[in-house]
């Protein structure tokens, strides 16, 4: 397996949280213009002004916060599999399963979805991250 091949599921991932970042600003920005809240008084990230946004605003926001947080070890994991040559099927399947869930656990907290789906998905996804880590190790 080329490298180029065993990274698609980085880049995709990747390609998602970007879409997400659209997502996030397509519904931020007008329902601030909406709610006439003065890009000024939006300085600070824990201003009340989220208060004032929708929650389907705000879930999009958590979202791509969430998309930075955990799968950046993911990204470091992929690149270290990569350049230590242990790249293998079995780990590139893995990897598109961790990418298929963590889309579906955004698809759920965009919608802003129930929690407990959305946790579920999120702990198989920890599990999945999990498990590559015990596949290099074995």
């Amino acid at each position: 397996m080329t490298a180029n091949a065993f990274l698609a599921p980085v880049l995709a991932l990747i390609i998602w949280t970007l879409l997400i970042w659209v997502l996030m600003y397509a519904r931020r920005i007008p329902a601030m213009q909406k709610a006439k809240i003065d890009p000024d008084a939006a300085k600070s990230p824990d201003g009340n002004w989220k208060q004032e946004l929708p929650l389907s605003v705000q879930a999009s926001a958590h979202n791509y916060n969430h998309l930075l947080e955990q799968p950046t070890i993911f990204y470091a994991l992929m690149f270290y599999i990569t350049l230590t040559a242990q790249m293998s099927a079995p780990l590139y399947y893995v990897a598109w399963a961790y990418v298929v869930l963590r889309v579906f656990h955004s698809f759920v907290q965009v919608s802003a979805g129930k929690v407990m789906l959305r946790f579920g998905l999120f702990l198989l996804s920890t599990l999945t991250l999990f498990g590559l880590v015990a596949m290099i190790l074995i």
